[in-house]
């Protein structure tokens, strides 16, 4: 009886602690009962799995389409060059890099004069990583923009879109793509600071004007590289920076894009601007206008009438000897005072009007005269 007893004991126990396992299954991994279909399903766990992605904002998608679009657009441009100075009778080897943008599949590329000014050997890398060498078809120091020709498959070669710098507000956004310190296809973005700054000319040329402010970080090596709207459009080239360090002190600058699109056809065909010129050479500024003070023998002012100052010959008697001085009049010498209408108070005002005209076409210079307005019109030469 008692043997019984305890072998009822301990098929309880050994019952309950089945049941206790049988309801622990699930928690434990346990595979559920063949055939038992109100057995809870559990959700397959994958090792290592990849966190769900964070949706991105709106302002978020358009930096990433923006640099989609764009950035095999982009390249990076090194130079080798003479520094000018020696060392034991050697000439120094100085060598330089910037960006660059290709703005056709026949292989053009984009970027600042100052970074190719001198070189001796150019190397442009795509997005690709392949090196061509370039060379250089045509530069213009005025407005600091150079094209260069690499010969690279054409279907490796991305144009950039070009936009419109006319309508441009300050506030935009604006997106630069760049090789900052030899960093392939850097983007940065920023805003539009202010519009119409000038910015001094490189070794004493004239000022570069309508020049685009942003704060977006440029620093060395940005030189080139395209500046780009919302819509991946290129609306200017970046081209300086305000800064005593050296690096990105948040004013940058910007070569607006309607210039470039007048200045590139020119050098691809011609290797260099045909400028319009108007045959005076040299004026003075002045509260009232421009005082001419040279004008190019037999050039278009020239011919068209318009005066410089004239050269006075005076005789003085000093005892029995009769001596010859010869001074000038500035005040023979005409005041300009407007191009087609246009009042022009500085060299900049008059330059800018001027060579918005093509060489052979009429423009229209106002002067005082001996206290007199006159109109006079003349046929714009092409500057040698």
């Amino acid at each position: 009886m008692r043997k019984a007893i305890g072998l009822c004991l301990l098929s309880a126990v050994l019952g309950a602690i089945a049941a206790h396992h049988w309801q622990l299954a699930p928690l434990m991994g346990s595979p559920p009962p063949a055939g038992d279909a109100a057995w809870p399903q559990q959700s397959a766990a994958v090792p290592n799995a990849a966190p769900a992605p964070i949706p991105l904002t709106p302002d978020e998608r358009i930096n990433v389409f923006v640099y989609q679009q764009m950035n095999r657009s982009v390249v990076n441009i090194n130079t080798r060059g003479l520094s000018g100075d020696k060392f034991l009778m050697f000439e120094i080897v100085a060598e330089g890099e910037g960006s660059g943008t290709v703005i056709d599949r026949e292989g053009h590329v984009l970027t600042n004069y100052h970074v190719v000014e001198g070189a001796r050997e150019i190397r442009v890398t795509l997005y690709d990583g392949k090196t061509y060498e370039a060379r250089l078809i045509g530069g213009d120091p005025d407005t600091d923009v150079a094209v260069l020709k690499i010969d690279a498959p054409a279907d490796s070669l991305f144009p950039v879109v070009f936009g419109s710098s006319t309508d441009l507000l300050v506030g935009q956004r604006v997106f630069a793509i760049g090789n900052p310190f030899g960093l392939e296809r850097t983007l940065a973005i920023g805003i539009i600071s202010s519009l119409n700054r000038s910015l001094p000319g490189r070794h004493g040329r004239r000022s570069l004007r309508s020049i685009i402010q942003i704060d977006a970080a440029i620093n060395p090596g940005n030189s080139g590289g395209p500046l780009l709207d919302s819509r991946a459009k290129m609306i200017g080239m970046n081209t300086a920076i305000a800064s005593k360090t050296g690096e990105s002190a948040g004013v940058a600058f910007a070569i607006p894009v309607n210039t470039i699109a007048r200045v590139v056809p020119q050098l691809i065909q011609h290797g260099r601007v045909r400028r319009p010129d108007s045959g005076i050479a040299r004026v003075f500024q002045t509260d009232h206008g421009l005082l001419i003070l040279t004008l190019v023998p037999g050039g278009p002012a020239e011919r068209a009438g318009l005066q410089g100052p004239r050269i006075e010959t005076r005789q003085r008697r000093q005892g029995p000897f009769i001596t010859e001085q010869k001074t000038v009049n500035l005040a023979a010498a005409d005041m300009i005072v407007a191009v087609d209408g246009r009042p022009t108070k500085t060299a900049d005002e008059f330059l800018e009007a001027v060579e918005a005209k093509q060489p052979g076409e009429q423009v229209v210079i106002t002067v005082i005269r001996n206290g007199r307005q006159l109109n006079v019109s003349l046929q714009l030469d092409v500057a040698k």
